[in-house]
């Protein structure tokens, strides 16, 4: 049990919380029961709440989206799609590769990370080698 003591406009009051369920309380102010109902307001957070898109992967590898085509040619620039390490170079410069080929291993975020050809193509360079770190958006491969 609660009690608590208060002054509206000069006026002294003795309440005593004796039970309280959820927003539903009984009290005794200055020795008569009463039942109440409690409205609580909403706190709202002030953090804000990151949502972000889901990108099935059933395989568990990632395959590459972020790819900028340059219009001059169809050479494509294939992205670190977040900051990381470079594990492993599956490709080199004049590889052909299928839509699904591993190109390289890295790690991100304490993961392992397969990055995949996105299309069928030819390696036209490799901007990066085993030890690299990368940063979000650097150009790891370049293809046709």
């Amino acid at each position: 049990m609660r009690s608590f003591k208060f002054s509206i406009s000069g006026n002294n009051y003795e309440v005593d919380v004796l039970k309280l369920e959820g927003s539903y309380a009984e009290v005794e102010v200055n020795g008569t029961p009463y039942q109440i109902e409690i409205e609580r307001q909403k706190n709202e957070s002030k953090t804000p709440i990151l949502v972000r898109p889901s990108r099935p992967n059933p395989s568990g590898s990632h395959e590459i989206k972020r790819e900028e085509k340059d219009t001059k040619s169809a050479l494509s620039k294939i992205m670190a799609p977040l900051p990381g390490n470079i594990m492993q170079v599956m490709v080199k410069s004049g590889d052909q590769v299928k839509r699904g080929d591993k190109l390289l291993i890295y790690e991100a975020m304490k993961m392992e990370n397969n990055l995949l050809a996105e299309k069928d193509g030819l390696i036209k360079s490799v901007k990066v080698q085993v030890g690299d770190s990368v940063l979000q958006g650097d150009v790891l491969i370049e293809m046709e």
